[in-house]
C-alpha cells in the first residue's frame, strides 16, 4: 500500500469506495436562478399577444398610466379589445360600457394597429371609438422610425 491512504478506509465489495448519499444541490440552484432571471426580463416584454407590425415614429413616448384599454387591429383587419377579439359592430358598444374611473372619465384608449393596414380602415376605428365617447386616443408606434418623407407638390 501507498503511505497509507487506504489504511483506515472501510472496503466494500469490488469498489472499494461506499457510494455517497449526498446529493449535491449547487448546480440545481444554479440553473433556477438563471432561469429566474430570464423569466424576469422577458415577462414584461410578453405583454401584447396578438402579433402585428406597428409603423415607426419619432414621437417621445407617453408614460404608462394604470388604467387603460389597448385595441388592437391586426394585418387582416380584426379588430381586438385588450385580447378579445370583436365581431364588426361590436367595438362601440364594448368600449362605451367600459368602467370609468373615480372621476368619471374614460379610461385610456391605445390604439395599435398593423401599418399593412388602409388609413381608412384605422380612422373608421377611431370613429366608432369616437361615437363611443372616447376622445383620446393614443397610438401606438415603434419608437425610433426614421423620418417620413411626405410628396413634394412641383
Amino acid at each position: 500500500m501507498a503511505m497509507g491512504i487506504h489504511k483506515f478506509s472501510k472496503r466494500r465489495g469490488r469498489g472499494g469506495r461506499a457510494p455517497m448519499a449526498e446529493i449535491n444541490v449547487t448546480p440545481l440552484v444554479d440553473v433556477m436562478l438563471v432561469l429566474l432571471v430570464i423569466f424576469m426580463v422577458t415577462a414584461p416584454l410578453m405583454k401584447a399577444g396578438i402579433p402585428i407590425t406597428l409603423p415607426d415614429s419619432r414621437a417621445k413616448p407617453l408614460d404608462q398610466t394604470p388604467k387603460q384599454v389597448t385595441i388592437t387591429m391586426n394585418a387582416e383587419g380584426r379588430v381586438f379589445l385588450d385580447d378579445d377579439e370583436l365581431s364588426p359592430g361590436e367595438l362601440a358598444e364594448r368600449v362605451g360600457s367600459l368602467p370609468r374611473g373615480a372621476d368619471g372619465a374614460m379610461p385610456l384608449v391605445t390604439l395599435r394597429a398593423d401599418k399593412a393596414l388602409d388609413y381608412g380602415r384605422v380612422v373608421g376605428v377611431m370613429g366608432e371609438l369616437n361615437r363611443a365617447g372616447i376622445t383620446a386616443i393614443s397610438l401606438v408606434t415603434v419608437a425610433g422610425g426614421a423620418p417620413v418623407e411626405t410628396a413634394k407638390k412641383p
